[in-house]
């Protein structure tokens, strides 16, 4: 999330009371998760197994539970608990506003859109040229929907991503400030849900289309010229690139890459990366031929075993 104006170091680590070292005109241009973070860019870190990477990361601030000296050209704000601060910014850079109206007044509406009877808008959601919003769709704050954009009924654009921290006696919820952004000429079928980035962006890239009862996972990017078949299951934090197939009810784990160009069949578990231009099956999703191999192996076994008696 990129802050509305740039804040100083002292600034920032007033807000939540804690000490700082580097200078205290140190600018910080916006909040991200570890994964999303880019020069400028204040994060956290809470765990010794993690302090190397927050450290030699591309954000230039740290939120840290340990003194130590900040890298060359870095800023850190000691904390006895980095993520409650985080959250704490959060909420206060990207609070949350009671919609008073169906359609936010801030909601920028394009040439020769159609806004169906019962659409949620909320705050600061541009939609573009020639779209069609059918009936009961809500899209939350500060979404971006491109042109010739159509999403049918029901669908929810926007809702906070499933990411939580657990605790010795509770679970303590990231509290999302991204967004999601839908790139020109795509289409939402009936019941889906794309969820905005935690500190990120969730992006459907143009030409993409999907089915109904399709999940995406926050901070992930669909490619362009994507199909999603009905009932397509998608974690957080992947990337799906160009011309990928998914047919009904695949389920992708986190953190993965399926490369261009890749077709998974119908009911499988994709668990790791995937090479593209090639088609996978089965749960692990592997090679569709070596898989058929294997099953044809399997409906031989008990031939087999009556021969060995």
């Amino acid at each position: 999330m990129k802050l509305q104006r740039p804040e100083y170091l002292k600034n920032i680590a007033a807000m939540i009371k804690a000490d700082f070292k580097g200078d205290p005109q140190h600018i910080i241009k916006g909040l991200n998760e570890i994964h999303m973070v880019e020069p400028g860019d204040l994060s956290f870190v809470d765990h010794e197994k993690y302090y190397e990477k927050a450290l030699s990361s591309k954000a230039t601030t740290i939120l840290i539970n340990k003194n130590l000296d900040p890298p060359a050209g870095k800023a850190l704000i000691y904390s006895n608990d980095p993520f409650s601060d985080f959250m704490q910014l959060v909420r206060k850079f990207r609070p949350f506003k009671e919609a008073k109206k169906m359609i936010s007044e801030t909601a920028d509406i394009g040439e020769n859109t159609v806004i169906q009877p019962g659409v949620f808008i909320g705050e600061n959601v541009k939609i573009g040229k020639n779209c069609l919003i059918h009936a009961n769709v809500s899209i939350y704050e500060h979404s971006l929907i491109g042109d010739n954009v159509i999403i049918h009924s029901g669908s929810v654009i926007g809702a906070d991503g499933f990411y939580f921290q657990k605790r010795e006696d509770k679970s303590l919820k990231f509290e999302s400030c991204g967004r999601v952004i839908i790139k020109d000429h795509v289409e939402i079928g009936a019941l889906c849900t794309i969820d905005k980035g935690v500190t990120g962006d969730t992006i459907i890239d143009e030409y993409t289309k999907f089915d109904n009862h399709i999940q995406i996972g926050h901070d992930t990017y669909i490619g362009k010229r994507c199909l999603l078949a009905s009932a397509v299951l998608v974690a957080g934090v992947t990337t799906i690139e160009d011309d990928v197939i998914l047919w009904g009810q695949v389920v992708v784990n986190k953190d993965i890459v399926i490369h261009k160009g890749a077709v998974v069949l119908a009911v499988s578990a994709v668990d790791k990366t995937l090479e593209g231009g090639k088609t996978y099956f089965g749960a692990p999703a592997e090679l569709a031929s070596k898989k058929w191999r294997e099953m044809a192996m399997l409906r031989k076994l008990p031939e087999i075993y009556k021969q060995l008696k």
